[in-house]
């Protein structure tokens, strides 16, 4: 291929290139005028080309003001340095007024070019294989010296921009600085000439490239879509190199194997073919593979606005099974049948389903997902179905995190406020029984029915200073060995207990590992409340029972507790027991988060009302 032929082909493709990467610019970066501006820088590279192009056709008035428009070209990127850098928390007042002044950059670059124009500042020159060739001269000098000097500062900027940001905005800055070098490689060759060199530019030839790589470099770390397209593209430059180095092996071969024929065809010729078949392969590669996917996997529509669908809606769930309903009704509307979704967090069993089920499981520090009873679905539905357990899979761990940091707020509000509390109910407590006392001395000498009511009266007052003392109170354990049967034998005797009927099921060695004072209140605070209820009842009856695994049931066939109370049964100040102080249950339960264990409410037929106690064996 001729030389000059070939500087005027790179000369088009950097111009179109440059056109193209301007036009997504302008389109993907609307509302960012810092990306317009370097849009503007891409639009000056392609004049400056056609400049040239202009100028071997003989078109030299028009390739002159395009050549000599050449400070343009660094004063968009000076505004689009001033706009880059200018963001966030490395905004500066200076550069916020020299951004408001930045029409003056493009007066001055005009009249640089003007002067440039009236002065004659180059000419058109035969040197080599060029007929057509300019060169800069006179006045043209300082058209080149305005050119470097902003594009000097605009680099300066960027420099001065890379040490106060972090994170991406630097990325495309270094990036940027990589790009520049190149065109600086590039573009040196061109005055040449100019210099009274009149050597053939060879660098220019790679001058597509430079366009490409400061844009990619600038917006890859600003916009995702844009790494796609990368992927692409440098797909197809590998495979264009490897299909040249083939073709160019076998053309070289061909002879050897009695293929004249291939071996007298044009190695450019066998070259633009491939090309040709190879741009013709990627560009159906999409379309064709939609086909596929919808042939082998009919009926599935999973395109990116269906999955961001999903997890848009899974991350609207506040807890597990609130996540199980909305995964479930998403599997519904996707796949035109019920699927149920089994989310266990750790120590939870799982259940057996009847139809297809995806599980979400926490396992061995992670949560893995699997699928269950899709063995007779079509190839489509699975596929949706493994792809939407991998969204639920993540947004599972999430949710967990969430929780966990929710729990842990709330416990440090809860422990702030027991605080306070504390305080509040020592003070409180003091002040009370002072005049308490005082009542029940005063008491002394009345009548014996009026002296035993006030007494009664006392006593309840006084438990509930205990009960508020207790609750509000630090909570320390010293966990121990205890044999439960002996405990609760003791504590027989100091309840009234009339016709109610106290049943131990429990094995008389049965240890557990817990504080003694502590599993004392516990025990005494949940049979005072079974009494409460079930010594009025003619068949009233009250059962403990326990394994070795650590669990303690003390059931009674009291009445069952309210639905509407189950959601506070723990909370403070909150009961239906008369007389009460509703700080029962509460202390139990801080007792037993004391001890690592937990204390829950079931309903464990034939009995109403069941609380388990867990106390785990380690110590």
């Amino acid at each position: 291929m001729p030389l000059d032929l070939a500087f005027e082909l790179m000369m088009l493709l950097t111009a179109a290139c440059a056109l193209l990467v301007s036009a997504w610019l302008f389109w993907h970066a609307r509302q960012q005028r810092s990306m317009k501006a370097l849009a503007g820088f891409g639009i000056m590279m392609a004049l400056w080309c056609c400049g040239h192009v202009s100028v071997f056709y003989g078109w030299q008035p028009l390739g002159k003001l395009l050549i000599l428009a050449n400070p343009l070209m660094p004063t968009f990127f000076l505004d689009f340095a001033i706009g880059f850098v200018n963001q966030g928390p490395a905004q500066r007042a200076w550069l916020t007024r020299l951004a408001k002044k930045r029409a003056l950059l493009y007066v001055a670059a005009i009249f640089v070019i003007a002067i440039s124009l009236l002065g004659q500042g180059g000419k058109v020159l035969a040197f080599g294989p060029f007929s057509h060739y300019f060169v800069f001269s006179g006045i043209g000098w300082l058209n080149i010296a305005y050119t470097i000097i902003v594009g000097i500062l605009a680099h300066a900027l960027l420099l001065w921009g890379g040490h106060i940001h972090r994170g991406n905005r630097r990325r495309s800055i270094a990036a940027m600085f990589a790009a520049g070098a190149w065109g600086l490689l590039l573009a040196s060759s061109f005055i040449f000439p100019s210099l009274g060199l009149h050597w053939y530019p060879w660098p220019m030839l790679l001058l597509p490239s430079y366009v490409v790589l400061l844009v990619y470099g600038v917006v890859r770390y600003q916009m995702l879509d844009i790494n796609a397209w990368a992927n692409r593209a440098l797909l197809w430059i590998l495979m264009t190199v490897l299909i040249l180095g083939i073709i160019a092996l076998l053309s070289s071969m061909a002879g050897q194997f009695g293929m004249q024929a291939l071996a007298s065809v044009p190695n450019w010729q066998l070259w633009l073919y491939s090309m040709l078949l190879l741009t013709l392969a990627l560009a159906l590669y999409q379309p064709v593979s939609q086909l596929v996917r919808r042939v082998i996997y009919p009926g599935s529509q999973l395109d990116e606005q269906r999955l961001d669908d999903w997890l848009q809606h899974l991350a609207e769930a506040r807890d597990w099974s609130e996540l199980s309903t909305i995964a479930e009704q998403l599997l519904r509307q996707q796949m035109g049948q019920a699927i149920c979704v089994q989310l266990l967090p750790a120590q939870q069993p799982e259940q057996r389903a009847s139809g297809p089920c995806i599980i979400c499981a926490y396992h061995a520090g992670g949560w893995q997902s699997r699928l269950q009873g899709f063995d007779d679905v079509t190839p489509s539905v699975r596929l949706a179905a493994e792809v939407f357990a991998s969204l639920l899979t993540t947004r599972c761990s999430l949710l967990e995190r969430s929780l966990q940091l929710a729990e842990a707020e709330r416990k440090r509000l809860s422990e702030q406020h027991l605080v306070e509390l504390g305080g509040l109910s020592a003070a409180m407590a003091h002040e009370l029984r002072n005049p308490l006392n005082i009542i029940s001395m005063a008491s002394a000498g009345l009548a014996p029915d009026r002296k035993a009511m006030i007494q009664s009266q006392l006593k309840r007052a006084d438990r509930l200073i205990s009960d508020m003392l207790t609750y509000s109170g630090t909570i320390s354990v010293q966990r121990q060995p205890i044999s439960v049967l002996p405990l609760l034998t003791s504590l027989r005797e100091q309840f009234d207990w009339q016709a109610v009927i106290l049943e131990l099921r429990l094995d008389e060695t049965l240890t557990i590992y817990a504080d003694p004072y502590r599993l004392q209140q516990v025990l005494i605070n949940l049979l005072d409340n079974a009494l409460s209820f079930v010594r009025n009842q003619p068949d009233g009856h009250i059962l403990i029972e326990a394994n070795t695994a650590g669990y303690i049931k003390v059931h009674n066939n009291g009445p069952a507790i309210p639905p509407n109370m189950l959601a506070q049964l723990f909370r403070p100040f909150v009961g239906q027991r008369s007389g009460g102080s509703g700080l029962g249950l509460s202390i139990v339960q801080r007792i037993m988060d004391a001890h690592g264990g937990h204390i829950i409410h079931r309903h464990n037929p034939p009995w109403p009302v069941t609380f388990e106690l867990y106390f785990p064996k380690d110590i």
